[in-house]
């Protein structure tokens, strides 16, 4: 059940973090704006002491307001009114009568000077509170956007760990888990980043009994909206496996059932005719009153073999149908040779209806040579019965790049492609077009092939017919 993730990359660990509630400017521009106020400042004045002569004090104050207007552009607020007073102070003392001091003797001077301040402390605020009006509206498209994200996408599409992560880079975590409450304690149901220490920085409900913890920082109480979204969101994907695997379980059951129901049909029909025919014949023979010809005992008996020889074919396969449907299914691959595993299956079967082209010199493959028999077996046979009189099965099998391919053709009346996967259903008789079949031998056939790795598909018989082709891994040499 624990759904963990691999810890990212450091570089990658605070991508998508939201930004801090009420923001500015990052420090490291905050840091480079002093730096420019204490490069720039004292180069402007060098330039404007050297033009002093022929500027007035108010183009003066304009490039400081200008300067301090690019430092409050840079660095915020602090940056910008360090920048202002020291223009104020600089302007003063190199360019305001009498030079050389801080004692301003004009009234217009004054005036200019204190509405040069004002000016640059209002633009300093101004700028800063934009930036931070740029942040509050960058973390409230990012909330949008992540609540909006975790609200659309399908439950069945969701992964524990995505949320979990979403969680770790937008409150900048260390490890994010999801814990469920069980009896006394709590088990872990994901995790992303190193394992928990015990000391959780949030810790938020996520549904009935799940908890969502993280460690790291603390975070703020504006960030508890999307948090508790996104908690709710990890509940949800494990709510939805829950759902998802109890449905899987009712399918499970529900294909039991139609299997159980189908296997009464079988053993109500099927069983009944051979069992009814065996009966038929023995109490015949046994009739004390009636002569019986030596022609006629020996239809009689051969009756009861063809009887009992279908009823043990039936059994076979209603045993093995369980053993596939419980996944009891013994298999011990091996090498083995394709014309060993033809041969075998053949044996009993009249050669005249079988015609063979197997090559003894191809590779051997990789299989259960008993279950290898019983599906070629099955193939054959259900060829023969739908194989019409004088028209012999043809097996033939051929060498490939890394598989060996086993093809028994039949020249019947085919299936249409919209009925080959319908064919291998269990107890599916092919429209009853087959009254002396069970309907398992090719789901048999195809569960056997797949148990071994192997793959079986119908194809059409050019010129009429069915094709059935077995495709088995070869062996390593």
């Amino acid at each position: 059940m624990v759904d963990a993730a691999p810890t990212p990359a450091p570089r990658a660990e605070h991508e998508g973090r939201l930004p801090l509630p009420g923001a500015g400017l990052p420090g490291s521009r905050r840091g480079a704006a002093f730096v420019l106020a204490a490069v720039a400042l004292p180069a402007l004045t060098a330039v404007l002491v050297a033009l002093r002569g022929t500027l007035a004090l108010e183009s003066v104050l304009l490039l400081y307001l200008l300067a301090v207007v690019v430092v409050a552009v840079v660095g915020g607020t602090w940056p910008a009114l360090v920048a202002a007073v020291a223009s104020f102070l600089l302007a003063n003392f190199f360019f305001a009568e009498p030079l050389g001091t801080f004692f301003v003797s004009g009234r217009d001077s004054l005036i200019a000077l204190t509405v040069f301040l004002a000016v640059a402390v209002t633009v300093s605020v101004t700028v800063d509170m934009a930036a931070r009006r740029r942040v509050a509206e960058s973390r409230s498209r990012m909330e949008a956007r992540i609540m909006s994200r975790v609200a659309a996408e399908p439950v069945a599409e969701a992964s524990l760990s995505a949320v979990l992560n979403q969680v770790r880079s937008t409150f900048a975590m260390r490890s994010v888990a999801l814990l469920e409450r069980r009896g006394d304690g709590e088990r872990q149901l994901g995790l992303v980043g190193p394992p928990l220490t015990g000391r959780p920085a949030i810790s938020v409900t996520a549904g009935p009994g799940l908890r969502l913890v993280g460690e790291g920082p603390q975070i703020f109480a504006e960030d508890r909206r999307v948090l508790s979204t996104l908690a709710q969101a990890a509940g949800r994907v494990v709510e939805g496996r829950r759902l998802a695997g109890q449905a899987r379980q009712a399918r499970e059951l529900a294909e039991i059932d139609r299997v159980r129901a189908a296997l009464l049909a079988a053993v109500g029909h099927d069983l009944r005719t051979p069992l009814a025919g065996i009966k038929a014949a023995v109490s015949s023979l046994r009739q004390a009153d009636v002569e019986w010809s030596e022609a006629d005992r020996q239809e009689l008996l051969a009756a009861i073999e063809d009887s009992t020889d279908r009823l043990g074919d039936l059994i076979a396969n209603l045993l093995d149908m369980t053993r596939l449907q419980a996944g009891a299914l013994s298999i011990s691959l091996r090498p083995v040779a394709v014309d060993e595993i033809v041969a075998s299956a053949l044996i009993g079967h009249p050669a005249a209806l079988t015609e063979v082209e197997v090559p003894d010199d191809l590779p051997h493959v990789l299989a259960d040579p008993g279950i290898a028999e019983r599906v070629v077996a099955n193939l054959v046979a259900n060829a023969r019965r739908f194989s019409p009189p004088g028209r012999p099965v043809r097996v033939q099998a051929e060498a490939g790049a890394a598989t060996v391919r086993l093809q028994v053709i039949d020249r019947g009346p085919g299936v249409p492609e919209s009925g080959w996967e319908r064919m291998f259903q269990p107890f599916q008789r092919l429209d009853d077009r087959s009254p002396g079949g069970s309907g398992l031998g090719l789901a048999i056939a195809r569960g056997f092939t797949e148990a071994m790795g192997g793959t079986l598909r119908p194809s059409a018989t050019p010129g009429g017919g069915l094709t059935m082709t077995i495709t088995l891994p070869r062996a390593s040499t």
